[in-house]
């Protein structure tokens, strides 16, 4: 029997007991909430490790959810940032960095025509969705299961996998994230299981001719980087081109992360409207929404509403036209995919040596890992699957300097510097070995019991 790791959070233990006095659950955002005595607060973070208050070091795959796709704290990126300061911050008035930056994201994206700049991937979204109203003069939309498209109400509908029993002829109810959220809103939204073709030409046949929109993560950044089959992703575009309806590619998390042009650029399909976020700028907020030049035009007086006090903030621009910069003219992109090529290869010797049937799901750059012989390509199917041993594993890799979200849902992040330095692969080889083991340990125990 193994010695369980034993990390010092004393530290983060004693602010989160400050913190929870002011800040609802000590934290500024739920997902940051990991228990009373296991939420960490973080000092710094460099390149792709993060520090905490207790002076634990961790190599991080989390990554902010995605955005630090360089690293975090880039010498390159915080230099133009720095100069971005110089500007004076906002103005309500537009400077020349805009276009620039506009022109960088057309050239990466074909489908870019147009751009308008947002603060967050929920502002993204949910712009793109009042755009989509707005140019088709119709109200309901189409969500695809597992996806997740923001903080905002029309997004915040999924299929209840909790009161679901798989292998049932009956769908899962539409319910919402959680309290707060008018069900009135529920009416206008519509579900349908990713990668079911009949189920979506079936949805379209029914409801096509009122649906402004479709909304589709291609690779689920909230689930597992569940993909899209391209068949899928190619059948939903050539039925909302049938019914005249936008198809809105969610790119917040794989937009300029898993391909200069997206997720788009890799299955050949051109949407009416994208959405692009994470990794824009390496972590300082700015997002945007683009597409076709007729559907962005009705951004304006009359039309479309769009705008924001902090949009297109010049410290953001200035790191957004510095971080696409390296992600279109250096090898950056290919560095991180690298590291993830190699990563999964080293985790599948470790499952391999110890007969642990496993696959990967999504991209190098973001992938999901599973404790079965082939990865779903659903939510339903993943809820089904057994990802108890993954949820146990994680819990290990905390405590042994490696941050993974704790939710089998959430794919892991690499960024450039991981692969720049290799210390990053070795560290997580070793600490991944040790976390299975002793999950395995703890598994034949509880059996023994």
């Amino acid at each position: 029997m193994q010695d369980r790791p034993n990390r010092d959070l004393s530290k983060s233990n004693a602010q989160f007991r400050r913190a929870v006095k002011r800040l609802p659950l000590g934290v500024s955002s739920t997902f940051r909430y990991w228990g009373d005595d296991r939420t960490v607060y973080v000092h710094h973070g460099k390149g792709g490790r993060t520090w905490d208050i207790d002076g634990n070091g961790y190599v991080d795959y989390r990554l902010g959810y995605g955005p630090a796709i360089l690293g975090y704290a880039d010498d390159r990126v915080d230099a133009a940032a720095r100069k971005g300061m110089e500007v004076g911050g906002v103005f309500a008035l537009s400077t020349e960095k805009e276009l620039i930056v506009a022109d960088r994201i057309a050239k990466m994206v074909p489908a870019a025509e147009l751009v308008r700049f947002s603060n967050s991937g929920t502002e993204a979204v949910m712009a793109a969705l009042r755009l989509a109203r707005a140019f088709t003069g119709r109200e309901e939309y189409l969500l695809v299961e597992g996806g997740y498209h923001g903080l905002f109400d029309a997004a915040m509908w999924m299929a209840d996998m909790e009161g679901w029993t798989p292998g049932s002829n009956a769908d899962p109810d539409v319910v919402p994230y959680g309290k707060g959220i008018p069900p009135t809103v529920k009416k206008l939204a519509h579900l349908v299981p990713m990668n079911d073709m009949q189920r979506l030409e079936d949805t379209f046949r029914k409801h096509g001719d009122r649906l402004a929109a479709m909304l589709i993560e291609p690779i689920q950044g909230n689930c597992c980087a569940i993909m899209a089959r391209v068949e899928y992703v190619r059948l939903a575009r050539e039925l909302c081109d049938r019914y005249g309806v936008m198809l809105i590619i969610d790119e917040v998390k794989t937009g300029f992360r898993v391909g200069k042009g997206g997720i788009q650029g890799i299955l050949g399909v051109k949407p009416d409207i994208t959405t692009f976020a994470k990794a824009v700028a390496n972590g300082y907020p700015i997002a945007l929404v683009a597409g076709r030049e007729d559907v962005m035009r009705t951004f304006r007086y009359g039309g479309a509403s769009h705008g924001g006090t902090y949009t297109a903030h010049s410290v953001s621009l200035a790191a957004a036209e510095e971080c696409l910069r390296i992600l279109d003219e250096t090898p950056a992109l290919e560095t991180l995919a690298n590291h993830g090529t190699q990563l999964m290869a080293g985790i599948s010797a470790i499952l391999n040596a110890r007969g642990i049937v496993h696959s990967y799901s999504g991209h190098p750059s973001m992938f999901g890992l599973f404790f079965d012989a082939a990865p779903p390509d659903n939510y339903r199917a993943w809820k089904a699957s057994d990802y108890s041993f993954y949820d146990r594993m994680a819990h290990y890799l905390h405590d042994l300097g490696i941050i993974v979200e704790p939710d089998s849902r959430e794919p892991w992040f690499m960024c450039e510097a991981h692969g720049l330095d290799a210390t990053c692969l070795t560290d997580t080889l070793a600490a991944v070995e040790r976390a299975v083991d002793l999950t395995l340990e703890d598994l034949a125990a509880e059996a023994a019991e």
